[in-house]
């Protein structure tokens, strides 16, 4: 290369040198759009100012480019801050931070949108804000939509089912509250009721006061308050004055309390109106360049103000502008404007639209600023794919006065916790209910101990209760007629789970039925859903259709379809004559033969030559008269009194047995002609048979939906009696119903029984809307009941009978002893008169027939003597009695006579010797 050449080359590299360093500007201008009265603005306007101080103190990060910031103050107007918005676009403004509210944003994002000119706000998060619609405009801190999620997550947290929303009339409170009701569905929870203020100008006293006391008769105590910073401690100051701010409310603030408490805690007057509340705070991790910060801020505020966490997003939001900038300049891109077209018409008049110039770069700076990957004040900054802030994430304040202790964490990434964010991204996300933690917090009126966050309302409207109106097996639920009083088994099992909850539950049953039969269940339910009724409680079954519109108690006794058939047993063994009567039954008849025989011997014996003669031969004619007394042919002949009237009742005795007897068996030989072949649910199925089933049951919709039985085989019945009617006349083969009902018809006709096992397994509950909280606490109401044995008591108060077809031993088709012990009670009583009767005569016969004799001198020998005679005397036949009684008296008197003779004759020999 020749001289010339060379000179050439380096003037050109020169001159093309000078020419890149003048294409940078020498100043980058950017806006700030802000009410620097409130206390964001003046602690952003510090903020913004040490950012821009700093930037411009690097060389490294614009080179010989200034960055200008200029501000403008919107005056807590929103047309204020509008004109401010379309000042700064006709000044060649790179960027705008803010504006401070989302209201302003909604209306500059469409300005924006217009002349490419990036807007950056950490204030204005409204959640709709980040959509598409908006493309120029971008939130630096984490919209409320995350602040929100916060709220839920510790809603469902702590165990509570209902809010309380009270928040200001404007854009970004709108649109945080449908934000904060979306997250809360999510977790089967909901905003029960909405107090909406005026915007923060037009708030008055009396306003927020007319709405907290709509608020306190409200059921819930969980209360969400998103508002100003003025509006807010308006509300809790009011709050205090209605007592709200005691025991069993639970309160939740958004970062506008964390904000104040950080930056001006002198303007809270009393302390004690925001003791116990919950709030939120953004997060930024420790680190040096923080604490760096930190520590110049009372020399850049002059201790004016204090710093909260929106400065350092307003220090780091400055920073993505001019790192944005500086890779925009560094790859060579020029900084210019142009007039919109669009605007060319408008040309004219007082207002010159004309002037706003399109930033021809624009698109080129936001890319850059949606790729900014940096670390701040506030730690790492980037965006997502949807210009959120990634991994966004809150610290949980627990205000104590004007002070507050931390109990967590929130961060998109892992929910609650008491470990710090950046250290749990280091690790697996983990949203498990067993993960979330935090420590323990100091509630309002200075308690430990977790509100339950909901009451009864004091609106004076009791709980309206829905009953089933039933027309059978009233022992579960039924009304007494004459006081009108609604008891059973289900209403004692309500009112005793209603005592041992720790608050009064005023309620008051209503019943639903026409009167003549049982009201459908599944209609009784929907009631709930279309507020006719608050709660229903009866012998409702939890079944998944139910469970999809209702929320139910803890099962207070276990339920399930079972079938039901008529016993019907086949019988081919050569013994089975012996089945009609059970093996007591036949030990007793045949003992009673046995004591009819004796007893009728006894009464005979003495005056009935049938029934004497040899031992041998009387002990068959016992054997044989109590036998054949069972068929009518006994060839002895009863002639006493006594004998035939024992003998009567006797055979009135063998009559009914026999008669029972021959029926029995009758029905035992020919049960194979009769017996079904159910065996179960299975064997149902797939027969043809007739089914019965309980009118309001979901017995019908099951056997219809889930096992596709045919509806014109299903026969609805109101009553045990109807049930006991079908099955014995063979209208339906068996019956499908609950196993409670079952088990009360059983009790009661012990000819059917069980047939198969429950096909179903749920159990009765009470039902309550969706998400009420009482159906938590019933149901912890109703373990205990379970736990102390109140449930066991009431149920055996209401169901103790025993189930016949199911836990008795006894086979159905024997004829039990208890059936006949009547009869055989008056056959013993004949027995034991006739008997007595019978001893009596002959005790007094033996004294008349057999005198009594001198005493021995052995008074042993004499009483055997005398035992021997009178069992002599018995044996002896009655007339041979008789004669010898005769004879011994002819004898007597014959004697006597003899006597009184030599008597005589003595005393005329004593005259004649005188």
């Amino acid at each position: 290369m020749s001289l010339l050449g060379l000179v050439v080359f380096l003037s050109f590299l020169y001159i093309g040198g000078l020419s890149e360093e003048d294409s940078r500007p020498d100043d980058v201008h950017i806006g700030a759009i802000f009410s620097f009265g409130t206390i964001n603005g003046r602690v952003a306007k510090i903020a913004m100012n040490a950012a821009v101080e700093d930037v411009n103190s690097d060389p490294s990060i614009l080179g010989g480019s200034k960055l200008v910031l200029s501000t403008h103050d919107s005056n807590y107007s929103g047309f204020l801050g509008i004109i401010g918005g379309l000042q700064y676009m006709e000044t060649k403004t790179v960027a705008i931070i803010g504006p401070q509210v989302s209201g302003m944003a909604h209306v500059l994002s469409h300005l924006a949108n217009e002349l490419h000119v990036p807007m950056l706000s950490f204030t204005a998060l409204d959640p709709s804000l980040s959509s598409l619609q908006y493309p120029y405009f971008i939130q630096t801190a984490p919209n409320y939509l995350f602040q929100m999620t916060a709220i839920a997550d510790m809603v469902s947290y702590y165990g509570y089912r209902e809010v309380v929303a009270v928040y200001t009339d404007d854009e970004e409170s709108r649109g945080s509250i449908i934000a904060l009701g979306n997250k809360l569905a999510e977790r089967r929870c909901e905003i029960s009721y909405k107090a909406v203020l005026s915007p923060e100008s037009l708030t008055t006293r009396e306003e927020i006061m007319n709405e907290l006391v709509k608020v306190s008769m409200m059921e819930s105590r969980v209360i969400v308050v998103h508002a100003f910073s003025v509006v807010g401690l308006r509300v809790f100051e009011m709050a205090r004055k209605l007592r709200m701010m005691e025991e069993g409310y639970v309160w939740f603030a958004t970062t506008w309390l964390s904000t104040m408490l950080d930056s001006t805690p002198g303007d809270i007057k009393d302390a004690k109106s925001i003791q116990g509340v919950l709030t939120f705070r953004p997060h930024a991790p420790v680190s040096k360049k923080r604490e760096a910060f930190t520590s110049r801020w009372n020399k850049l505020s002059n201790g004016s103000i204090g710093l909260n966490p929106y400065g350092l997003y307003a220090y780091d939001t400055v920073w993505m502008i001019a790192n944005a900038v500086k890779v925009f300049l560094d790859s060579g891109g020029k900084i210019s404007f142009s007039e919109d077209s669009n605007l060319n018409g408008l040309a004219g008049g007082a207002l010159n639209f004309s002037s706003l110039s399109t930033f021809n770069q624009g698109s080129r700076l936001l890319r850059n600023i949606l790729h900014t990957n940096m670390t701040g004040l506030t730690g790492q900054i980037a965006f997502d794919s949807d210009k959120s802030v990634r991994h966004p994430s809150y610290d949980i304040l627990n205000v104590m006065g004007k002070g507050y202790k931390q109990i967590g964490y929130w961060s998109n990434y892992s929910g609650l916790s008491v470990v710090p964010p950046e250290i749990l991204y280091t690790k697996a996300p983990n949203r498990s209910s067993s993960n979330q933690q935090l420590d323990h917090v100091v509630w309002p009126g200075q308690t430990t101990v977790k509100p339950r966050g909901w009451v009864f309302p004091h609106n004076g409207r009791k709980l309206r209760i829905g009953v089933p109106y039933r027309v059978s097996y009233k022992a579960f639920v039924s009304k007494d007629e004459k006081t009108n009083e609604i008891h059973g088994f289900c209403i004692d099992i309500f009112l005793a789970a209603i005592n041992l909850l720790p608050y009064a539950v005023p309620h008051k049953f209503i019943l639903f039925g026409d009167r003549h039969k049982n009201p459908g269940y599944t209609e009784l339910i929907s009631m709930i859903t279309s507020n006719v009724f608050d709660a229903v409680v009866g012998d409702i079954a939890i079944v998944p259709n139910r469970t999809k519109i209702v929320d139910f108690t803890q099962p207070y006794i276990e339920s399930g379809l079972v079938v039901v058939a008529p016993i019907r047993k086949l019988n081919s063994s050569g013994w089975v004559f012996l089945l009609p009567f059970p093996p007591l039954m036949w030990g007793i008849t045949g003992a009673f033969v046995l004591i009819v025989g004796v007893v009728v011997w006894m009464l005979e014996h003495r005056i009935n030559d049938d029934f004497r003669g040899p031992p041998k031969k009387q002990c068959v004619t016992i054997l044989w008269f109590g036998f054949s007394t069972m068929f009518f042919a006994h060839r002895q002949k009863t002639v006493s009194t006594l004998g035939r009237t024992v003998l009567i009742i006797w055979l009135f005795v063998v009559l009914i047995i026999t008669s029972s007897y021959t029926a029995s068996l009758t029905s035992i030989l020919t049960a194979q002609q009769l017996a079904p072949s159910i065996r179960g649910i299975e064997s149902l199925i797939t027969s043809n048979d007739h089914i019965g089933f309980q009118v309001g049951s979901f017995a019908e919709n099951y056997l219809i939906g889930e096992l596709n039985i045919a509806k014109s085989r299903l026969v609805p019945l109101g009553s045990p009696e109807e049930y006991a009617d079908a099955l014995t006349r063979g209208r339906v083969t068996a019956l499908v119903d609950e196993r409670p009902y079952v088990d009360l018809f059983l009790s009661k006709y012990c000819m059917f029984q069980v047939v198969g096992q429950e096909f179903t397994n749920s159990g009765w509950g009470f039902a309550f809307p969706k998400d009420f909280p009482l159906a938590m606490d019933m149901s912890t109401a109703i373990l205990t009941l379970s736990e102390n044995g109140e449930l066991q008591r009431i149920r055996n108060k209401w169901l103790n009978t025993r189930t016949c077809g199911q836990s008795s031993s006894e086979d159905p088709n024997q004829l039990q002893l208890k059936n006949f012990w009547g009869l055989f009670l008056i056959g013993g009583v004949a027995c034991s008169i006739a008997l007595l009767v019978y001893f009596s005569s002959i005790v007094h016969k033996f004294k008349q027939y057999i005198p009594q004799e001198s005493e021995p001198s052995n008074r042993n020998g004499s009483k055997s003597l005398r035992i021997q005679r009178f069992l002599s005397f018995v044996n002896e036949k009655e007339e041979a009695s008789k004669n010898k009684w005769k004879r011994k008296h002819r004898s007597s008197t014959g004697m006597q006579r003899h006597e009184s003779g030599i008597e005589r004759e003595g005393h005329n020999g004593d005259a004649y010797l005188h």
